[in-house]
């Protein structure tokens, strides 16, 4: 199993556990709003990689997110989570480029995407719900381990 850390963090695989905090997690309004010194080892949030299928037009493409609990909002846990979990889509699983979409509003989001050093790529709508999205990528030349 696959684990991946950080100073603050310990990105794993997810477990049948993680079901009722993320549930928590996923209740909150603030949370979803853009969703169609350390944490204590509770549940913060997640971060990975999928495939975005929702959105064709972007495909094939391998895309990078993240959703965390809001006390845990402001701490830099995202972008920590976001860095390294990026860091091992290129480096370690060879991948050449890694996209991150956002509803276009979603300034945190776009804001941890641009510490990524990821660049404005374009903008579509989201095909179901019609919220406009943005599209951020960087390819394995351009990132910064």
């Amino acid at each position: 199993m696959t684990e991946i850390r950080t100073p603050r963090l310990l990105l794993r695989r997810w477990h049948d556990d993680d079901l009722a905090p993320m549930a928590d997690i996923d209740a909150d309004p603030r949370v979803m709003r853009w969703i169609d010194d350390g944490s204590v080892g509770e549940l913060a949030g997640c971060t990975g990689l999928s495939v975005p299928e929702f959105l064709p037009q972007v495909l094939p493409a391998v895309a990078i997110s993240w959703r965390f609990g809001p006390q845990f909002w402001g701490q830099g846990y995202a972008s920590e989570a976001a860095h390294a979990t990026l860091e091992f889509a290129l480096q370690d699983r060879g991948l050449d480029r890694v996209i991150s979409i956002s509803q276009v509003g979603d300034d945190a989001s776009e804001n941890i995407m641009r510490k990524l050093g990821m660049e404005w790529e374009s903008e579509t709508a989201h095909p179901v719900h019609g919220r406009p999205l943005r599209v951020h990528a960087i390819d394995l030349t351009e990132f910064q381990a």
